[in-house]
């Protein structure tokens, strides 16, 4: 079987018309798909000629301020040759839709249901794309750079907050300089600590 790199060669070669030359930084390979709505054959060919047969991860990135703005991270491991690889490609806020790799890898679906929950990216071909994470209706992507630290309100009482609850200082900031890993766990400190 191929090394990472020789495939993702491989994988340029075959589609050289829309796949990066091979990135290789700290031991991993990553290529990106200059057109998105492609993906999904790259994403076939690297399972069926490449071997990738796990999707580890499927993740997107907020590059805002940028134009394509998302950028969908496609994390793949072979279990028969023990070798990675990073595919990667970018869409535009204008578009926002790529199609799903469900089809090619069925751990993809519930991975682009967190990406069009917490990012508004869409999946076309998705066989059930709906929230995971957040409740049907909720109006905002909370992982989007411009949802504010304070959060928005919502108008759905019995069912979430119906004021703002604040991120900003939240459990997961936890103060320096502790003498131990118990004081410095937001949730033993009381208020006035």
């Amino acid at each position: 079987m191929p090394t990472a790199l020789e495939f993702s060669r491989q994988l340029g070669e075959n589609f050289a018309e829309f796949v990066s030359a091979p990135v290789e930084f700290r031991g991993e390979v990553s290529v990106t798909v200059s057109d998105p709505q492609r993906i999904a054959e790259v994403c076939r060919y690297a399972k069926v000629e490449g071997g990738f047969d796990y999707l580890t991860d499927l993740t997107g990135v907020d590059h805002y301020g940028e134009d394509p703005r998302w950028q969908i991270v496609y994390e793949l491991y072979g279990l028969g040759h023990c070798c990675h690889l990073r595919i990667s490609t970018r869409v535009s806020e204008a578009v926002s839709e790529l199609p799903t790799v469900s089809g090619v890898w069925r751990a993809a679906d519930w991975h682009e249901r967190e990406v069009y929950d917490m990012l508004g990216v869409r999946f076309a071909g998705h066989p059930d794309l709906r929230r995971i994470l957040m409740w049907e209706g909720y109006p905002y992507f909370p992982l989007r750079k411009d949802f504010p630290l304070g959060g928005k309100p919502s108008d759905v009482p019995d069912v979430a907050f119906t004021r703002r609850a604040s991120l900003e200082g939240g459990p997961f900031v936890t103060p320096p300089g502790v003498r131990d890993a118990v004081s410095r766990e937001p949730r033993v400190r009381t208020p006035d600590e």
